[in-house]
């Protein structure tokens, strides 16, 4: 198999099939939850879930939009060849999938009006700007990245959750807890009008909008529910006892857990803050190994 069929393979995968971590939570929830309607919501899930990675078919209708990130040790190199193989490999993916098509034609100001509508095929989706990894990364999801590494993590991020991202400035005032209250009171305004709960938020906090969303993302294709340090615990414990539930049907189940990445910080009295309320069909990250 060739890495292009590799690659559409891995976008297959990050579309259908959900890591064990969030079925272990999934699972862990509907055994807590003593709401009726909840814990039925939370059996649904489940069965899309096992539905959707038994025929290979997308966990949503929105197949979301693919993110990249590359995680490389320093004896490999990456080439423009394989830049372009990825992007190649994604629009075969998309296709085969087949994805939903979202691609919207035109130029610069007929693609924000929308005005010339969609393209047919599903791989015209371009995915966003490639993020590079490597083992001077500095934040709470670093990683031990050995020498001859070389992955590339993709990930579908849904349009639901992005309209309920945010990404602002909070005075820190010398002050942990202020920033990350700040965070979840963004969070539980956001998961309130999410609808697709229960959640599995990701908070970036870096020095700039770029660095703090891609410290977001970072927290997507590396956390993991089955080992949350305590801060994400807290976050978890507090967004649950705001009684959302799944759907939106009450009960104990908000959200799944947390994924919290903090990076460098810089002198200064703001610190920037990135949330995103994930749906309950993410996330859906798929990698694949060079």
């Amino acid at each position: 198999m060739g890495i292009l069929e590799d690659i559409s393979k891995t976008i297959i995968d990050a579309s259908t099939t959900l890591s064990q971590d969030k079925f272990h939570a999934l699972k862990r929830a509907i055994c807590m939850e003593d709401n009726e309607n909840a814990e039925w919501v939370l059996k649904q899930i489940l069965k899309n879930y096992e539905v959707a990675q038994d025929i290979k078919f997308p966990l949503c209708d929105d197949t979301g939009i693919p993110h990249v990130i590359i995680e490389i040790g320093e004896d490999r190199e990456i080439s423009g060849k394989l830049i372009n193989q990825i992007h190649k490999g994604i629009e075969l993916g998309l296709n085969n999938l087949p994805a939903r098509p979202m691609a919207v034609i035109g130029n610069e100001i007929q693609r924000i009006e929308q005005s010339e509508g969609l393209f047919e095929r599903p791989g015209m989706l371009r995915p966003a700007s490639i993020l590079i990894d490597n083992v001077n990364d500095e934040s709470t999801y670093k990683r031990d990245i050995s020498p001859d590494t070389l992955n590339v993590h993709f990930l579908l991020e849904g349009g639901g959750p992005e309209i309920r991202a945010k990404t602002l400035r909070v005075y820190h005032k010398r002050s942990f807890d202020n920033v990350i209250n700040t965070a979840c009171e963004w969070l539980e305004e956001s998961l309130k009008m999410l609808g697709c709960t229960p959640s599995i938020p990701s908070i970036g906090i870096g020095r700039t909008h770029y660095e703090a969303t891609s410290l977001l993302l970072k927290s997507i294709a590396y956390g993991n529910l089955d080992n949350q340090n305590e801060y994400e615990q807290k976050i978890t414990q507090r967004l649950n006892e705001t009684g959302i539930g799944p759907m939106g049907f009450g009960g104990k189940t908000t959200v799944l857990g947390t994924y919290l990445n903090i990076g460098n910080q810089r002198a200064s009295g703001v610190r920037i803050v990135s949330i995103r309320p994930s749906c309950f069909v993410e996330p859906r990250v798929a990698t694949l190994k060079l």
